[in-house]
């Protein structure tokens, strides 16, 4: 407005000019003015300009039927479809409006504004204070989108206010004796709210809440409360009081800086009806984060954050469904292909089987990649060296030292046959001392081996986009028996599992510190058919040894001198079909020993999720047993923006449901708001299956995505 006062003060020059009639009148500044018609009462001092008036300064831009502006009392009147907008994109409507004080007051009839990019106030008067505030009467202001469609024009929610008060500096929004009303209907009345225009991007307030029900804490309500530091940093306090699972208070800091940023979860809290009797008193305390600072071009440090003082807390009151936790602080460089970092890392098991004097404290491990760019000896060269320690509090301790080299070349044949020889050697040394029996030693080993890794891939193309691939695969490896020498210990290579993904390696282990030994061929197949809408991929394998390996248990699937047929068959038509099935087949008698099934199937705003998964009995080692379970999740967009969404996860061998969940809820671009029933059928040491009922709802300002309901409750401590 103070720019309209600049230009209104220099329409007295027009009397210079007796213009009964101008299409376009500059003026000084930046500033233009249109109108049909312009008259000067020179003993009035009142200029007036009629018929489609177009005042712009500055991007201001005012339109009206009739202007005039009275110099001497410094008052300017609009009249007829006025709207006024500002350099922002915000409008005001209104039927007649007058302005003085420099044009920064004023009064408005029959007003109506737009905020932002969707935001609407509407009133039957309006006043304009300060050049900075504006204060409606009877008014509605709603953030959502209004259809111009009949039947469409009630906006789904608003708050009707016998008075609200805009400041349009600070950009909030105050409303006085307030009704909150969801498609036109009221369902809660305040004497006070306050809350930010939706131009504002971050600004402190109370966030919608979320209610519940649960056999495990009662009934119970989250009030999050969201507090804008700055444009970089900010917080969120969430006080959480239940009728049986006592008082929490969590909270999260976020910051931004350049090239990096850190967040910090943290939660306390006090419950008196804790633990197997229901009613010992119980505290409890948990902190997730994760940090990254960049310290130069090369150089960047970070950590990771994953600690709770009881093993059922995070369970207990939804915040997470982990039951291993991860926590790392590390240091890495890295400067074109050359890699260095120190890391540690320290591990919690939250399973009733875990131990925590066994578990161990990693520190420090030490890595160092390097892979020159240049070729050596006409071939691709590597090296890698480690250093790690372990520490327990119950056990043995471990120290190991590795260097690794090799050398690779490859070459294409003619005919397009992909053949490539490698050379890889490696040394070990382990320290391992154990106090409880009063043990000392150095364990050295060196591991060489010679490989062939020779495709032949055969192509057919066709028009549209269609291809088809077919390529074998055979790997010969020359290796000397005996790599495992006695009272090495097993620290990362315990979960084995022959799969697709490794069946076609030279070393199938994972981890370092078991490794194969001996001569054996890996055999395998790889096909392809690429469509215009999608792609069927899949990969079969299998591995021959000349003697059985002794580090293969039973039931690994790699145990004498033939492995299982491992297999992966992927269809993808996306964004409607994701379909993938891993195979595992004995060798011995054709039967499937491990099966997975990953399907996914999206249209629109429904989708569909189910997986089956049957693992064999050597997942034991990772202190689970022989498992066959169903998992399916559905989200039905039925009507509109109303969904329905369920789940259900199921243990096939024992007969019995695990988790499921059912749940109703609408979701556009202004309001989001969902119930959902659960029910948990295990036990978790203190921890009883448990039934829930939540009620969650969001208020969105129209900026918002939409985004599908989730179906079991996600993780509240985990990396944005």
């Amino acid at each position: 407005m103070r720019s309209l006062a600049r230009l209104l003060a220099a329409l007295p020059l027009l009397a210079l000019c007796t213009l009964a009639r101008a299409d376009t009148l500059p003026l000084k500044g930046n500033v233009l003015l249109q109108a049909d018609e312009m008259d000067y009462d020179v003993d009035a001092h009142v200029v007036t300009a009629r018929g489609h008036v177009e005042i712009d300064s500055d991007g201001r831009v005012l339109l009206a039927d009739e202007v005039s502006y009275d110099q001497i009392h410094d008052r300017m009147t609009a009249r007829g479809h006025v709207s006024l907008t500002d350099e922002k994109g915000n409008v005001a409507f209104a039927n007649e409006v007058e302005l003085h004080d420099k044009m920064r007051d004023g009064a408005l009839k029959s007003f109506a504004a737009l905020i932002g990019k969707n935001g609407r106030l509407v009133a039957s008067a309006a006043t304009r204070t300060g050049g900075r505030f504006l204060e409606a009467f009877d008014a509605a202001y709603t953030p959502c989108k209004i259809c111009n469609k009949p039947g469409q024009r009630t906006p789904v929610w608003r708050v009707r206010a016998g008075r609200v008060r805009y400041d349009q500096v600070k950009h909030r929004i105050v409303f006085v004796n307030a009704s909150l009303e969801f498609f036109n209907v009221p369902l809660f009345y305040t004497p006070y709210l306050n809350e930010p225009d939706p131009s504002v991007r971050y600004a402190s307030g109370l966030l919608t809440p979320d209610f519940g029900n649960s056999t495990s804490i009662g009934y119970f309500v989250r009030l999050p409360v969201y507090v804008a530091l700055s444009d970089s940093n900010d917080a969120t306090i969430t006080p959480i009081f239940s009728t049986r699972g006592g008082e929490v208070l969590s909270g999260e800091y976020r910051q931004r800086w350049n090239h990096g940023g850190m967040w910090l979860q943290g939660s306390v809290a006090d419950n008196p009806n804790g633990g197997l009797s229901g009613n010992s008193n119980q505290f409890y305390s948990s902190l997730f984060g994760s940090g990254r600072i960049q310290i130069t071009d090369i150089w960047h440090a970070g950590f990771d954050a994953q600690l709770t003082s009881n093993d059922t807390y995070l369970k207990r009151y939804d915040f997470s469904q982990l039951d291993r936790l991860v926590n790392d602080i590390f240091i890495e460089g890295t400067g074109g292909r050359t890699r260095f970092a120190v890391t540690g890392y320290y591990f919690q098991g939250l399973r009733d089987s875990d131990r925590a004097g066994v578990v161990p404290f990693v520190l420090p491990l030490i890595e160092f990649n390097y892979a020159p760019t240049h070729k050596w000896l006409g071939g691709q060269f590597r090296f890698d060296a480690s250093s790690i320690a372990l520490t327990r509090d119950l056990g043995q301790d471990d120290q190991r030292v590795t260097g690794q080299m090799r050398m690779r070349w490859p070459t294409v044949l003619p005919g397009g046959q992909l053949f490539t020889l490698e050379l890889n050697a490696r040394g070990d040394v382990y320290h391992v001392t154990d106090p409880t029996a009063h043990t000392d030693r150095y364990i050295t080993r060196g591991v060489p081996y010679a490989a062939i890794d020779w495709r032949w891939p055969f192509i057919s193309s066709g028009g549209n986009g269609r291809a088809v691939i077919l390529e074998p695969i055979v790997q010969l490896i020359a290796q000397p028996y005996g790599g495992n020498p006695a009272g090495i210990p097993n620290e990362d290579s315990g979960a084995f599992e022959l799969d697709e993904n490794n069946i076609l390696s030279f070393d199938q282990m994972p981890g370092t510190d078991l490794v194969e030994s001996g001569p054996r061929a890996n055999f395998g197949i790889h096909a392809r058919a690429q469509f215009a809408t999608g792609s069927i991929d899949a990969v079969l394998g299998q591995t021959y040894r000349l003697k059985a390996d002794p580090i293969f248990g039973p039931d690994s699937g790699q145990n004498g001198t033939v492995s299982d047929v491992v297999g992966r068959v992927s269809v993808k038509f996306l964004p409607y079909f994701d379909l993938t099935d891993r195979i595992d087949v004995d060798r011995a008698n054709g039967t499937v020993r491990r099966h997975e099934v990953y399907l996914t199937g999206t249209f629109g705003r429904s989708s569909l999720q189910i997986s089956y998964v049957h693992l064999p009995q050597e997942l034991v080692s990772l202190g689970l047993p022989e498992r066959e379970e169903i998992n399916a999740q559905a989200d039905i967009n039925f009507y509109e923006n109303w969904q329905a969404f369920g789940a259900i996860r199921r243990d096939l061998l024992a007969g019995k449901m695990l988790d499921t969940e059912l749940g109703l809820g609408y979701e556009d671009d202004c309001l989001g708001i969902s119930v959902a029933y659960r029910r948990k059928f295990t036990t978790d040491q203190d921890l009883p299956p448990s039934t829930s009922i939540i009620l969650r709802f969001n208020l969105k300002t129209g900026d918002q995505p939409i985004e599908p309901f989730s179906l079991f409750p996600q993780d509240v401590f985990s990396r944005p």
